[in-house]
């Protein structure tokens, strides 16, 4: 069996549950800045003191050990003082989408089991009669709001509640927590059509946070980390947590936005940035001003993106070191990370090792045995950053987990003779096209060199003949234009004949989850699109000139 870990690498030394590690960072340094938004920067005092307000308010509110509360908020101090708050007391955060509407609040809200939800006045409005029927009456607390309605709690309210209760309370309802006891749920739907919640450990969030910050960021208490990632998304999560185990202040952007973004990241003078995805680093990079901009102070960048963008990104900032990475909600965030000492081709085309004490095997999906160094397979994983299942799901969570405990994720993967994990595709995202495999990501990787891609996802459309024929969705660049016709020519002749898309649909908006596109949505309709057309096999593959007239 041929698999890598980082277990010889520095292992963390500060391991607490979440709350104790607040109130650790908060009595070593009370006025150091802990966050800082555009709107509002706030001490590592004021933020335990907000979390231990949330505690006593929960308290009151009869919360549980172990019962799950809601965080539909958006990216603001208060968001992170729930979450903390919630896990001080030993209740389950559940950070929900702030994109969601009806029928995924109802759906992550009844599913969870949710026995309180925080929103604001802003994201009330989400919050429809149908979601509101699946939450006990009045669990709905509603910050910013003066006076409560009938279904809803104020802030005021929720502020008088936790006034009737002693911090003593909170002290002795968090030293039961333990290391090992859920301290989120955090709901990732990928591609599949039914989300799942993964239970993610107070352990595996401080040992991720722990060789984050020890084995490859090297972050002090000095650092100024630049964080645009949603505040319900695992990465934008576990930054800040890295964060807070570093001492160090997480600079998050809010409401991103290219322009606010790039003067919080100047003004802040942030040495570290956190974009994650070349969907938000290229945005920031391309503004107007952005050589005029001040950003002596970075020194390093973290993004994930197609190497051909990964390359161009890294030479825009010449003086920083560019990494990368492979990750996932189920590995709470990070799997892999460059090591800032990597080559720059590594840093520009793998992950990078795996995390400390985190294993990665590469198999055949279909015999399970290791496959060879730089042979794709599928990739499974072990390890203490790693999930401990799904929630209220046992039966898909045994089927996810062998009996050796490694979690099959469905990813296909490369990992090199070094052990550097690279991801190349879903499993669900190779298509059969006549027999031959086809991966989704490479035609995606390939219709991004047409000059006027901006994003490009591909999936299976139903063909009578092949079974399987590629459908590429795509979003073009601003001011751009193209045809389908011309997109086909593009890839006629550059790539295998059965690669080339035989349907192409141009879009504005893309369904999301996160910050992935839900694929799921993308085959559902294109063969809804295919049925009411009565099409069953697809248009013979012709370039322009052969176009009878």
């Amino acid at each position: 069996m041929r698999h890598h870990d980082g277990a010889n690498e520095r292992q963390c030394h500060d391991l607490a549950t979440l709350g104790a590690l607040l109130d650790r960072r908060a009595a070593e340094h009370p006025d150091r800045d802990a966050l800082a938004f555009p709107t509002a920067t706030i001490s590592y005092a004021e933020l335990a003191a907000r979390a231990d307000m949330v505690a006593r308010g929960l308290l009151a509110l009869g919360v549980q050990a172990g019962e799950t509360v809601g965080v539909l908020l958006p990216n603001c101090p208060d968001s992170i003082a729930v979450l903390f708050g919630a896990m001080k007391v030993g209740a389950v955060p559940v950070p929900v989408s702030t994109r969601f509407r009806d029928y995924e609040l109802t759906e992550v809200i009844s599913h969870s089991r949710m026995r309180i939800l925080f929103t604001d006045t802003a994201l009330l409005h989400t919050l429809t009669a149908t979601t509101q029927a699946v939450l006990p009456p009045r669990q709905i607390v509603v910050l910013g709001a003066a006076e409560s309605a009938p279904d809803v709690l104020s802030e005021a309210g929720f502020h008088a509640a936790a006034d009737r209760i002693g911090s003593t309370s909170v002290r002795r309802r968090q030293e039961l927590v333990q290391l090992h006891d859920t301290a989120m749920v955090l709901y990732t739907s990928g591609t599949s059509a039914s989300p799942k919640g993964a239970m993610i450990s107070h352990e595996a969030f401080g040992r991720a946070a722990a060789s984050t910050v020890d084995s490859r960021l090297f972050l002090t208490g000095q650092d100024r980390v630049w964080n645009a990632l949603p505040l319900f998304h695992v990465g934008g999560i576990t930054f800040t947590i890295a964060c807070i185990y570093a001492g160090c202040c997480c600079c998050h952007v809010g409401l991103f936005r290219p322009d606010t973004a790039l003067d919080h990241l100047e003004a802040q003078r942030c040495t570290v940035a956190l974009p994650g995805f070349e969907t938000i680093w290229l945005p920031v990079l391309n503004q107007p001003d952005f050589v005029r901009r001040d950003l002596s102070a970075l020194r390093l960048v973290l993004a994930v993106g197609v190497p051909e963008r990964l390359r161009d990104m890294a030479r825009r900032l010449p003086h920083v070191v560019q990494v990368s990475c492979f990750g996932m909600t189920e590995s709470t965030g990070f799997l892999a990370l460059n090591h800032p000492s990597d080559t720059f081709e590594q840093r520009m085309t793998t992950g990078g090792h795996p995390l400390p004490g985190m294993q990665c095997r590469v198999v055949d999906p279909q015999t399970g045995h290791d496959v060879a160094p730089g042979t794709e397979g599928e990739l499974l994983l072990r390890g203490p950053n790693c999930f401990t299942g799904y929630l209220h799901d046992p039966e898909f969570t045994a089927r996810c987990f062998d009996n050796d405990g490694w979690f099959h994720t469905g990813d296909v993967a490369v990992m090199d003779d070094d052990g550097r994990v690279t991801f190349v595709s879903r499993l669900k995202d190779m298509l059969k096209v006549g027999g031959e495999n086809v991966s989704a990501a490479e035609v995606e990787g390939f219709l991004l060199r047409h000059p006027a891609v901006h994003i490009a996802a591909v999936v299976a459309a139903p063909d009578d003949y092949y079974v399987e024929v590629p459908a590429a969705y795509l979003e073009l660049k601003p001011g751009a234009a193209a045809t389908e016709q011309e997109i086909v020519d593009f890839c006629l002749g550059n790539i295998a004949t059965y690669r080339v898309p035989r349907y192409v649909r141009f879009v504005d908006e893309w369904p999301m989850s996160g910050t992935k596109i839900k694929k799921y949505m993308l085959r559902e309709r294109i063969r809804e699109e295919l049925r009411e057309k009565g099409i069953t096999r697809a248009p013979k593959l012709l370039p322009t000139q052969e176009i009878p007239g």
